[in-house]
């Protein structure tokens, strides 16, 4: 795995395809053409934000994939808190994949740039906020988001920077689908001290039922992890007012886990993307630890 240096060119940045014209009002689009067509770009918003916490872009490439992450790695002698993107703009509209599924709004770099712990590591999905990546395709932002091979590309991201504080604690926290991740990523290794997840989407069967959406099975069901996590101190958050992943989800995940590691905690008055960075540093502060058998 090599570890590259920034790069300028992002995906979707303020260029105004044909397809992104039609979506727009007339009045907008003669806006647009009248300045030089310049659009929102997600990636700029991203980097301004990481750049606010002092995170420095980095590109990772993994055997799948070329990941961007945003890293802010101090000391080798202390913990790594790594924190993993949702599922970002994977779809247009119900029927209409996204061509870029780079976040408008990336919940989780929000969390990481409200972290003030000395190693602190954001990992985008593959194919956010990156360009000519040969791997990417639609499906890997649709129907295997969740797919082993993506999986283990985020898995290899998560070695890369364990390796910059060799032996000490790694801690997930997981966003939206980033949750699912964790807990995949987490099943597959011994070396995971915490996780925690932000409206996770631990249960992509009853997700995806609730929402009245297509199954996918491409893609592993973190419910199908629950036991391999069971040993691990876990806390998921969810939003009372989250209609998309509602707190019955880390509740169900919850029972499959068992034992005395894993809690669950709902935020009042919280939606699926509400301001959950405004109050991150004291969910964050909440002891995860395993209770007695």
């Amino acid at each position: 795995m090599t570890r590259r240096g920034p790069r300028n060119s992002l995906r979707g940045a303020a260029s105004c395809s044909q397809h992104s014209i039609r979506r727009l009002s007339a009045a907008l689009v003669i806006a647009l053409l009248t300045s030089s067509c310049v659009v929102v770009d997600p990636g700029f918003n991203a980097r301004r934000l990481a750049q606010s916490a002092r995170l420095q872009r980095e590109l990772v490439q993994t055997d799948s994939f070329l990941l961007t992450s945003f890293v802010r790695i101090i000391t080798p002698y202390k913990p790594i808190n790594i924190y993993i993107e949702g599922d970002g703009r994977a779809w247009q509209s119900t029927t209409e994949p996204a061509l870029d599924p780079t976040p408008h709004r990336a919940m989780a770099l929000q969390l990481a740039a409200k972290d003030p712990a000395p190693n602190v590591v954001y990992l985008a999905r593959p194919c956010q906020y990156t360009d000519h990546d040969p791997y990417c395709e639609v499906s890997y932002w649709t129907e295997r988001r969740y797919s082993r091979e993506v999986i283990a590309a985020m898995n290899e991201a998560v070695s890369h920077y364990a390796a910059l504080a060799p032996k000490q604690p790694l801690h997930l926290i997981g966003y939206s689908g980033g949750g699912a991740l964790a807990i995949l990523i987490a099943s597959r290794r011994n070396d995971i001290s915490s996780i925690r997840t932000v409206a996770g989407n631990l249960d992509l069967d009853e997700v995806m039922r609730l929402n009245r959406v297509s199954p996918i099975p491409q893609s592993v069901n973190p419910m199908s992890a629950a036991r391999s996590v069971a040993r691990i101190p876990q806390i998921h958050f969810s939003g009372a007012n989250d209609t998309i992943v509602p707190p019955a989800i880390a509740e169900r995940f919850a029972r499959a886990v068992g034992g005395s590691c894993v809690q669950t905690r709902v935020v009042a008055g919280m939606s699926h993307e509400g301001s959950w960075a405004d109050i991150w540093q004291r969910l964050q502060s909440e002891m995860v630890v395993c209770g007695s058998p």
